[in-house]
């Protein structure tokens, strides 16, 4: 299920649901992304084999030792990222100036949003609970070397250096596979609380000074959980100056299909690529060479949308991937 699958199941009355379609405009990921309840009320415990027993041929009248398999258990956290929204009674009241209360709260809200929104998705690629104990780790960090690390292989180098790097993610999204999760027993997806009226002491700095004021709470709960790593893929090191001049630039088109051919079955997971607006804009400059030789950038129809595919697997723009990366080494 997606975030938005979530709310219209959970939320009856749909304000939360129109807050899920709030996001998915300006965050495409959200439309992609399976998320699940976690079997923690801090996020989710997996059960990863990591051997499988050993078996042997056998001669007549010869023994076969007994083995088993081995198995290890991780737990993915969650991140409590709030806000609260703090309105004077007399702009954002019942009536409110003008008589534009409720408007006004609502441009308010837009706002709260939209921050929570590019926060949460900034953390879904950049987010490392090492560094910042209070967030949940994130992809990058997971997959933060080209060599030497047991997952090198799914973290493909587009050959630059220095400091103005970017990437292309591939992720096949499932239960089985990669998924958001949200903590045991609380909802999927971002929180709203109309608090009410309520007064503030010390208004704006003023020791003594009172002021009636209408908040608001926002609330998002949400972690990433890999349940099989084989199944996201990093390609990084794209130069962003020499792909925007077309000067040695790295072939966009033979690594995502260097990418595609990393994950082990992509019948058993929903992918999609991920790409902010240079790396799109790039790649369907370059796509017209690939097209003319028979490649594999399309678009399809899904939902009323103009969707752009390769090799059909979606393509989908991602603003938080930035631009100014360091070289993955």
């Amino acid at each position: 299920m997606t975030l938005a699958d979530w709310a219209k199941s959970l939320d009856p009355n749909g304000k939360t649901a129109k807050t899920v379609e709030l996001l998915s405009q300006s965050n495409e990921m959200l439309a992609d992304m399976t998320f699940m309840e976690g079997n923690l009320p801090v996020g989710h415990q997996i059960s990863q084999r990591t051997g499988l027993p050993s078996v042997y041929y056998r001669l007549v009248n010869a023994g076969v030792l007994p083995s088993k398999s081995t198995k290890a258990q991780i737990i993915e956290q969650c991140g409590m990222l709030e806000a609260y929204s703090q309105v004077d009674k007399r702009i954002g009241g019942p009536g409110g100036l003008n008589g534009n209360g409720k408007a006004t709260r609502l441009s308010e809200a837009k706002a709260f949003i939209e921050a929570m929104n590019q926060r949460t998705q900034t953390t879904f690629i950049y987010g490392n609970s090492g560094t910042a104990p209070e967030e949940f780790t994130g992809f990058f960090p997971r997959m933060s070397a080209i060599s030497g690390a047991g997952n090198a292989s799914h973290v493909i180098s587009g050959g630059g250096v220095g400091s103005d790097n970017m990437s292309i993610l591939l992720v096949g999204w499932g239960e089985n596979t990669v998924s958001g999760i949200f903590p045991k027993a609380s909802k999927a997806g971002l929180a709203h609380e109309d608090l009410g009226e309520i007064t503030i002491q010390n208004a704006n700095g003023v020791t003594g000074a009172f002021m009636q004021a209408m908040l608001d709470h926002w609330m998002w709960d949400a972690g990433l959980a890999v349940m099989d790593w084989r199944y996201m893929v990093r390609i990084c090191n794209i130069d962003t100056s020499n792909l925007v001049a077309q000067s040695s630039a790295a072939d966009l088109p033979s690594l995502m299909i260097k990418a595609l051919y990393r994950i082990p079955n992509l019948k058993n997971c929903k992918p999609v690529f991920y790409l902010n607006r240079t790396a799109m804009e790039m790649l369907d400059i370059e796509r017209r060479a690939d097209v003319i030789t028979g490649g594999g950038l399309t678009f399809e129809n899904v939902d009323g949308k103009r969707i752009p595919h390769f090799r059909q697997v979606p393509l989908r723009i991602v603003d938080a991937l930035l631009e100014t990366e360091a070289s993955v080494s």
